[in-house]
């Protein structure tokens, strides 16, 4: 397959800037620090780990919401400037977290599904009318939900029209941004299995946010696991679940709820919290939470290498598994 978007190096800092009530330095928020990832076409990415851990973050820098403070972006091999972006924006679109809060109250689907054609000016009224209806079709909606407002439908309904809003200018890269998390289980497996068809329909590529194990193992292709906004394992999602290397990874998966099974295989329940990302540790910087970590764990920031015998599977500690 070939790479449809790329992060080089890519690091978002916020400053908080000025001194503040009590006087003392500015102090840098690293977000994302000097991440590199590629998603090819039709592939699923997902991006795990606990809150705080940059995902959001990283999601928005794909999807053009953020503005990355260091590296280099590509889209179909080509360097991010400002003409590849005005021809991304049509590529790449974004379906959010909240389905209540992502969906203008005072539009009509009709209106909102063909929002992102009439931006682009790129359909007339007849057309942008006729794609809301194939598009209100395809993601199991009646036809007359096209004239009724969003607080008319349930969270999964609304969730719905948001991915049929982000089908429009026929993307070719999707980012889910936790899709599902805002919705009820049984509605959950129902918006996985419309994101599985319609991928398969129309070739699409996902970069899939998430802190649901148990969702990520039925959807994607790949993952990558962040920790702090580092890169700390990205593996295929078969060698991933079945062979974690890194500490934190094989921590996450021990977490996940097994019905009448013990606990997974290797791994153990974090402890403690996450660092702040005002002040991250040195060198590795899971090591206060690592059952592993030694001394050169708290120096040495590790390099994202080759697991042991696995080349797919690249995993940042000095002591992976």
């Amino acid at each position: 397959m070939s790479e449809i978007f790329a992060l080089d190096e890519i690091s978002v800092h916020f400053s908080l800037g000025g001194r503040g009530l009590f006087g003392g330095k500015a102090r840098t928020l690293r977000a994302v620090e000097k991440v590199s990832l590629e998603i090819a076409d039709g592939e699923t990415l997902a991006l795990v780990g606990e809150s705080g851990s940059g995902k959001s973050t990283l999601g928005n820098v794909v999807a053009g919401l953020q503005v990355p403070t260091s590296g280099t972006l590509r889209f179909r091999g080509k360097s991010m400037d400002a003409d590849i972006w005005k021809a991304a924006r049509r590529d790449i679109q974004m379906v959010f977290q909240d389905p209540f809060s992502a969906l203008d109250p005072r539009m009509p689907v009709s209106a909102i599904i063909a929002e992102p054609l009439l931006i682009q000016g790129t359909a007339s009224a007849a057309e942008r009318h006729a794609r809301a209806a194939d598009l209100v079709r395809q993601v199991g909606l009646p036809l007359d939900a096209l004239n009724r407002y969003p607080h008319e439908f349930s969270g999964g309904q609304r969730q719905r029209i948001a991915i049929a809003r982000a089908l429009a200018p026929d993307p070719a890269l999707i980012v889910a941004d936790e899709p599902l998390s805002a919705l009820d289980v049984s509605i959950q497996s129902q918006l996985l299995n419309l994101m599985k068809e319609l991928q398969e329909r129309r070739k699409l590529a996902y970069l899939f946010i998430s802190h649901d194990l148990a969702v990520v193992n039925h959807l994607v292709d790949r993952v990558a696991v962040l920790y702090l906004g580092r890169l700390i394992e990205v593996a295929p999602r078969a060698e991933l679940f079945a062979t974690p290397s890194h500490p934190y990874t094989q921590a996450l998966l021990a977490a996940v709820p097994r019905i009448g099974r013990r606990r997974a295989r290797g791994g153990s329940v974090i402890k403690g919290e996450m660092p702040s990302p005002l002040a991250p540790p040195p060198g590795c910087v899971f090591h206060p939470r690592c059952p592993k970590a030694q001394a050169i764990c708290r120096t040495e920031p590790p390099v994202l290498e080759a697991a042991p015998g696995r080349p797919t599977q690249r995993a940042a500690c000095h002591f992976k598994d």
